[in-house]
This record gives structure tokens, C-alpha cells and sequence, in this order.
């Protein structure tokens, strides 16, 4: 039975080990490469040709939504589970619509990871409910792109003048960015927008 074959990238060299180690246990698994970068990924991609990448989401440079973008750009159906630390809905939303067909929290169990890979590797998708939750709080807004980043100007304190300047656009069009946003979530002020949007895990406040 031929085994899956494996590509890591991830810039933490003792958890890529530990993938490594954990993995390559699997009678099923192989990995063929293990990388730090995204850029290392596309490369290494296109020379072992894996049957699933496995890829951190914040890695220094290019991360796992930039890669996953570029792999699908140059090679086509390329199947990514992203492995991450982090589980924003805004970010794992980004990355299903960037091409990956998995995500897995690192603080999951090894089992998880393992079931993910192999579900993966089918060219099936794989979703654990508490992180389709989060996308699902995503979607349940259906904000535009254009409008997070207004909300993201907005929770910095920004009035739609200097929102404005900051993207190019007159302020009657932030305005009825605000707007459309406010009607959206179903607030009527600013505060009540960037409170639920960092709940939903649609914005970070630094």
C-alpha cells in the first residue's frame, strides 16, 4: 500500500520535528521534505510533488494563506492541511477560500492531526466543529473584504475621514462602508462593532 506522502512547513524547528517524528511512525506516512518557509515549501513542492502539505498559518514571510494560494496558482489541485496555533474565524475562513481543504489546531491531539491528513489526502475536506464554528460565525456576517478592513481601521479609532485617506476612497464611501457593516452585524455604534468582531475572531485588537 503506498504511503502518504508528506510535506511540513512550519518555522518552529522542534514542533517540524516532532510532525516529523510523529508522523513518519505511521505505517501510512512518509515525509519527504520538511521546510521553514513558504517560499522553502513551493520549491520543495515542486520537486517531491506530495501528496498533502501540511503548513503552519503564521510562518516569518510568505504564510501558510500565501503559500497554500501560490501552491494552487503553480501546481493546481494541491491538497493543504493548515496546522496551526491560532484559530481566528477571519483566518481560517481566509484559508479555505485560498484552497486548503483542512485545519487542525496544534494544541488538538496527535490523533486528530493524524485522521486530518488521511481525510486530507483523499482530496476531502476536514473540519473539526469547533473551528467550522468559527467560520461559520464568519460567514453568518458576510462581510466583504473591503469592509473588515474598514472594520479593522474602525477598532484602531480611525474616523472615516482618516479611514479615507488610508484606503484611497472619500469618506462618503467609508460612510456607507459603516453603514453596510453596522446593518450587517445588527449594531448601531462603533464600540458594539469592534467588541462582537473581536468575539467572532473577525478582528484582531492589538
Amino acid at each position: 500500500m503506498p504511503k502518504i506522502k508528506l510535506l511540513l512547513a512550519d518555522d518552529h524547528t522542534v514542533i517540524r520535528l516532532g510532525l516529523k517524528t510523529a508522523t513518519n511512525d505511521q505505517p501510512d506516512m512518509v515525509v519527504v521534505a520538511d521546510v521553514e518557509s513558504g517560499t522553502d515549501a513551493i520549491e520543495a513542492y515542486r520537486v517531491h510533488r506530495p501528496d498533502v502539505v501540511v503548513a503552519d498559518l503564521r510562518m516569518q514571510g510568505m504564510g501558510g494563506i500565501e503559500t497554500t494560494q501560490k501552491l494552487r496558482e503553480l501546481f493546481g489541485d494541491v491538497h493543504v492541511l493548515i496546522f496551526s496555533n491560532y484559530a481566528k474565524g477571519e483566518e481560517i475562513f481566509q484559508a479555505m477560500r485560498a484552497g486548503a481543504l483542512g485545519f487542525v489546531l496544534k494544541e488538538m491531539s496527535m490523533s486528530r492531526l493524524l485522521e486530518a491528513i488521511r481525510t486530507v489526502a483523499k482530496g476531502e475536506r476536514y473540519m473539526p466543529p469547533e473551528i467550522a464554528m468559527k467560520v461559520g460565525e464568519r460567514m453568518l456576517f458576510q462581510l466583504s473584504p473591503r469592509e473588515i478592513d474598514v472594520l479593522r481601521l474602525v477598532a484602531k479609532g480611525m474616523s472615516n475621514k482618516e479611514i479615507g485617506n488610508q484606503l484611497g476612497v472619500v469618506e462618503g464611501t467609508v460612510k456607507i462602508h459603516v453603514a453596510n457593516i453596522f446593518a450587517k452585524m445588527g449594531v448601531s455604534d462603533r464600540t458594539h462593532a469592534i467588541v462582537l468582531a473581536s468575539k467572532r475572531g473577525i478582528i484582531d485588537i492589538d
